[in-house]
């Protein structure tokens, strides 16, 4: 446990290091930082904090750097969780109040918000498929052959596909099977259908087989589509003197083309909780250079999706963790 001073210290030394992103000496502090104790002092409490393994001292000089640890104990004991201006509030809750059609444009225009106030990259993931409920399920006769399926969930995503027959269909059909798809599986969970569609329906319909199997093969392969992963903001990495680093950079860039490590990334962590990983907390080696915050947010109990920012272990996180923390509260708005 940290004295007082000790926090002060740690604190001040943080805050230096991000917004310099040089290491950090006594008269730094001293001078920037209002501590009201002589350099003397301060060099004695960075040592212990150094010896605590709170600080890194860096080859290159005599300053010091914070540690994973000193990062940690920072986010979860010391930072300002009201580090957004009265501009950034305005200007966050003109964006979130653009009408939107779909969920998924609602989690992209907050995760294009997010990067355009605290200058990182997000990447963004909408809600699980298979955790929705099927709210409805329209077919269009487009022709002799063809139909368009419209499938609505409860979180307000909407797919659509066309399919296409080796025989023909008539309208009379259409209609039955806007009947029957919608008896056997409105309100039904996508994950709990774990048995072939055709089982709800073969008993029912009087079809031929090369009629029925086309639109629940579809259907299930446009509902078990992955999600679209959303960046936003990539280049406003390479303004970081971290990206500098040859390795680091393409690290960076691998990391955002593998869309595997971003899911996992993205789908770690509690619901409607802020996550912050730094470093080696993120369970990917990729990672380990990076620190990463997340949040799902929610409306009404439905899962809109998750964003995430990833950036250096110098972040902000002060004003990253402020301006999640006002969009979730917005987000929540929408109820």
């Amino acid at each position: 446990m940290l004295d007082k001073r000790k926090k002060k210290v740690l604190q001040a030394i943080v805050e230096e290091y991000i917004n310099t992103a040089e290491p950090v000496g006594s008269n730094a502090l001293t001078k920037n930082h209002g501590l009201e104790c002589s350099s003397a002092t301060i060099r004695n409490e960075m040592a212990e904090l150094e010896k605590g393994g709170f600080l890194d001292k860096t080859h290159t000089s005599s300053g010091r750097i914070p540690s994973a640890k000193g990062y940690r104990y920072y986010v979860d004991e010391l930072l300002n969780e009201n580090d957004i201006s009265l501009e950034e509030i305005k200007y966050i809750s003109s964006k979130l109040e653009t009408k939107v059609n779909e969920i998924e444009d609602l989690t992209k225009i907050a995760a294009n918000t997010i990067s355009e106030v605290t200058h990182y990259t997000t990447v963004s993931i909408g809600p699980k498929t298979t955790t929705q409920l099927i709210e409805e399920i329209k077919f269009v006769l487009l022709g002799s052959r063809m139909i368009m399926a419209v499938i609505l969930t409860d979180t307000g995503l909407v797919k659509e596909t066309i399919i296409k027959f080796d025989e023909d269909i008539n309208e009379k059909q259409v209609q039955t099977m806007n009947y029957m798809f919608n008896n056997k599986l409105k309100h039904q969970p996508i994950e709990t259908i774990d048995r072939p569609l055709e089982e709800y329906l073969y008993d029912e319909m009087t079809y031929s087989v090369n009629v029925i199997k086309p639109i629940i093969e579809q259907i299930k392969k446009v509902l078990e589509e992955d999600n679209k992963i959303y960046l936003e903001g990539t280049n406003r990495a390479f303004d970081l003197p971290e990206f500098n680093s040859l390795e680091v950079a393409k690290n960076f860039i691998n990391i955002l083309d593998t869309k595997e490590l971003v899911a996992d990334m993205l789908n770690s962590g509690f619901a409607e909780d802020i996550n912050v990983y730094i470093g080696e907390e993120n369970e990917k080696q990729e990672l380990k250079d990076f620190s990463v915050v997340t949040f799902k947010h929610k409306v009404n109990g439905k899962d809109l999706g998750t964003i995430g920012i990833i950036g250096p272990k110098r972040m902000d996180y002060s004003k990253v963790i402020s301006v999640m923390k006002y969009i979730n509260k917005k987000l929540k708005e929408f109820e």
